[in-house]
Parts: C-alpha cells; structure tokens; sequence
C-alpha cells in the first residue's frame, strides 16, 4: 500500500486515501445557490476517487462572496441546493466538504472571464468590508472597516453557516484563512492598521481567526474533522510570515482544529512569489513538525511520485489537488495505477478497469 493510498482518520472522520479536491471556485451559482454546474463538477471529482471533495470558498453572507457568481450559505434555501450534492457524493463513498469564507476587500469582484475587475453596486456589486479601509491595490475600492460590532455580526456568521453545514450533512467544513481574504486581512500587518483589540499585536492580529474557530467548533459535531486553510506567508516584506503561521497553529490546534490546509500569498497586489513545483510543501513540512498538527500540501503538485514522496517524507498528511483535477478529474485512478495501488471504480464504470 502507498502513503497516497493509505487511510487516515481525524476524529470519526475517514478518508479511504490521502487524495482531497482543493475548493475551485466555479463562478456559476445564483444568488449564492449551487447549480447543475456544481453537481456535475464535484460529483464528477467524487467518481474519480478522491477522498474528499471540497466546495469552493462559500459566502457566509450575500456580502462575504467573492464575485455575483459565488456559491453562498447564509440562508435555508442554500441548505437545500448543497444536500442533493452532498448526497450524490455520499454514493461515491467519498467525503463532503465545504469551504466557510467572506472575501473581506477583495469581494465584489467580476468572474474571471467578465470584462469588470470589480462589479459597481448598480450592476449587482456591494461595498467590500475589511480589517482597515486599505484597499488591495489601486484598482480596488476604498474598503469600508468594520466595527468591533459588526466584526462580532461575521463571527455569528460563520457560525450559522456552520450550522446549515451539517444541516447540509457536510462531513468537514474548512474555514478560510488564506489568500487575502478577510481572516488573512486580519492576520496581515499589510492589511491590517487597526489600533483595538484586533489589531497591532499577532495576539491581536489572530484574534478575529481564533474567536471565529472557537465558535465554529462549538456547533461543529465533536466527531467530524475541523480544517482552515491559511496563507503561511504574504510573500512580501512586512506581511504574515511562516513563524507567525507556526504560532497560529499552535493555537489553533487547541481550540480543536483537525488539519492545516497549508497555501500561501495572495494579501497584498506586490508579492513576489516563487514559483516551482511543490513550492508550498516546506510550509506545510515546518507547521506540521513544529505545531503537532496534521496539514495538507498543495500548489502545483501534478506527478503521483511527487505525491507520494511529499507524504513519505512527513511534509504532510493529505494531498490536495486543485488544477490538476480540472485537467483530469481521474487523476486518483491513474496515480493509482501509476503506484500500484488498486482503489473501487464506480460500478457504472467497472468495465473500463
């Protein structure tokens, strides 16, 4: 049996192999409600035989999506809209997750393919909330800063949508940390210059992350895995680093966090990445070993043996795949057959195998 393919258990939850869908978003849903388009694209991720499929960055509130177009669920109806996908996933004895975000100052923004970078309030936009009224760059708009009450209205936020998670039977939910949006915004002295108790100091800086974790535990069933994906360095001087991140995930560990779902960049227009095959795996190797806890590495992993040899030699835990399973959602089978593993094929699909 290879690393790739061995099981693994956090908590009451177990992944048949260490393969995991990365949460892409699609840009295809209506007011927040998944569609067909969902369906088939992380169902069809579910037959190619990962363990767990996440969904996209979903908006705990209208405000928190990233464009018009993403998935949200801040309300009854999204509940109703994910469980048929839920469900189909299920029957694919694959896991279901999905990812809690809001975008902080980089929401209202136009999907990839439209011509507006930033979609104005009168064709459907809305006014993006952050840390600090700092915007991402000169293009975007002068964020408005939230108040301490309104930053306790997102904590509730994220907690209802929690809920309806479960109401959903989603069997890991995923708190993103990461890629500039809005809990990173906070984590960044490059975005956040506020002088309260969510500023200034890391202790400060985390506590918007660690307050929202705590909460999102407390309803999350104690049986069923807590990740967050965190951007473990802004790739810019001044920024969140990968010692702050180990700090972090010390305390995260204790408020009862499963995985480290380990990614970087994205705070600040200015970054200067490094750009390579497996570029973000040391990240995950140096929390993993100095925080004691399980992380995922992801980013530009594509060969089976780059795979496999990212878990043998202890960097991480779980292999998330992003691109690389839009290009070819079978990709578990054919890293199976390349490591001489043997995984169930739909039975639909037994006689091509």
């Amino acid at each position: 049996m290879t690393k790739l393919f061995e099981p693994l258990t956090l908590r009451q939850t177990h992944f048949k192999n260490r393969i995991v869908v990365s949460p892409m978003c699609q840009y295809s849903a209506t007011d927040g409600t998944p569609t067909p388009w969902h369906l088939v694209h992380l169902g069809s991720r579910a037959t190619g035989g990962a363990s767990l499929v996440i969904a996209e960055a979903t908006g705990v509130t209208p405000e928190g999506r990233i464009s018009p177009g993403c998935t949200g669920i801040w309300k009854a109806s999204h509940v109703e809209a994910w469980k048929p996908i839920v469900d189909f996933i299920h029957t694919q004895n694959t896991l279901a997750g999905i990812q809690l975000a809001h975008a902080g100052r980089k929401a209202s923004t136009g999907k990839p393919w439209d011509p507006d970078r930033v979609v104005a309030i009168d064709k459907g936009g809305w006014t993006p909330v952050a840390p600090s009224a700092i915007p991402f760059d000169e293009k975007s708009p002068v964020a408005h800063e939230l108040s301490v009450d309104e930053i306790k209205k997102l904590q509730s936020a994220f907690v209802d949508a929690a809920k309806r998670a479960l109401a959903a039977n989603f069997d890991v939910i995923e708190i993103h940390s990461a890629h500039g949006y809005l809990s990173h915004e906070f984590l960044s002295p490059l975005s956040n210059q506020r002088k309260d108790a969510y500023g200034g100091s890391l202790e400060n800086r985390m506590r918007f992350l660690l307050e929202t974790t705590a909460q999102v535990r407390s309803v999350w069933p104690n049986e069923r895995a807590l990740f967050v994906r965190i951007s473990a360095t802004d790739w810019a001087p001044g920024g969140w680093d990968e010692n702050q991140s180990v700090e972090l995930c010390k305390e995260l560990k204790k408020l009862g966090v499963d995985l480290i779902d380990v990614s970087s960049g994205g705070a600040v227009a200015h970054q200067q990445i490094k750009l390579e095959p497996g570029y973000q795996v040391p990240f995950a190797r140096k929390i993993r070993a100095e925080a004691q806890i399980a992380t995922g590495a992801v980013g530009m992993i594509t060969d089976p043996g780059q795979a496999e040899m990212i878990l043998q030699e202890g960097s991480a835990d779980l292999i998330l795949l992003a691109r690389e399973l839009l290009r070819d959602p079978y990709w578990p089978r054919r890293a199976a057959g390349a490591l001489g593993a043997k995984i169930q094929a739909p039975k639909q699909y037994g006689r091509a195998w």
